[in-house]
């Protein structure tokens, strides 16, 4: 018996459109190719060096000789061989892009909203533009990267992703946030 999937991301029916766009904005991703990228041993200088964001992808830290990759131009396979290509055996590369959901959160209070569930300065004098970190969002393990002055980008576990969207909702109770599909 033959059965037919259909892709259906993880918020599907869960968020619903919005009227407006409100100052603060939970903008949620439907098509980021997500990789990993772990570098061989005793190649990570090699494999950073390569992983420069060049407006195809952009790179983040993860971890030691880790990086999480992004791209909103690549298909998840085209990613991984482009990626594949660039980096040789330098590195070893696995798709993550049904298995993790990128969320942006922005707004002129997006990082206070941040400081209520997440133990990191994220003062722009300590956590600058382009700079990305793992951290516990309440008690959920996200990778954090900071995307412009008050631009935030959160990349969760899939099976995670509605309880953060539902945490950062609490977590922006005192602030006006709406919380949509993202549309680029």
């Amino acid at each position: 018996m033959a059965y037919d999937y259909q892709a259906v991301h993880a918020l599907d029916g869960t968020i619903g459109a919005i009227s407006e766009r409100r100052a603060n904005h939970l903008a949620v991703h439907r098509a980021t190719a997500i990789a990993m990228v772990l570098a061989a041993p005793g190649w990570a200088a090699e494999a950073a060096g390569i992983l420069v964001s060049d407006g195809e992808f952009e790179a983040r830290f993860s971890g030691p000789g880790e990086w999480l990759v992004l791209s909103e131009v690549h298909a998840p396979e085209t990613l991984v061989a482009e990626l594949a290509v660039r980096l040789g055996d330098f590195a070893h590369i696995v798709d993550q892009s049904h298995g993790r959901v990128m969320l942006t959160l922005c707004g002129p209070d997006a990082a206070r909203i941040l400081a209520n569930g997440i133990a990191l300065d994220l003062h722009a004098d300590a956590f600058p533009v382009g700079r990305a970190a793992n951290v516990l969002c309440n008690h959920l393990s996200v990778n954090l990267a900071r995307t412009g002055e008050t631009r935030f980008d959160l990349v969760v576990m899939r099976s995670f992703a509605e309880a953060l969207v539902g945490d950062l909702k609490v977590m922006a109770r005192s602030f006006d946030l709406s919380v949509d599909f993202a549309t680029r």
